[in-house]
């Protein structure tokens, strides 16, 4: 796994414990532009890397 700073892991960890229908939920909410209650603390760059991150995690999924 990539290294974040301990938020970012944390908000990634914490959408993923969620599981795999919230995290594409969280995908799509995340590329309109929405805040998440898990994101609200982080910057917008934190919210980008959790947001590839995201991504990444759920190709494994999509593939």
């Amino acid at each position: 796994m990539k290294s974040f700073p301990p938020s970012v892991q944390h908000c990634i960890e914490a959408l993923c414990s969620e599981g795999c229908q919230s995290v594409r939920d969280s995908i799509e909410k995340l590329e309109q532009g929405e805040t998440l209650p898990a994101t609200r603390a982080l910057s917008q760059d934190e919210c980008r890397l959790v947001l590839i991150e995201l991504k990444a995690i759920m190709a494994v999924y999509d593939e």
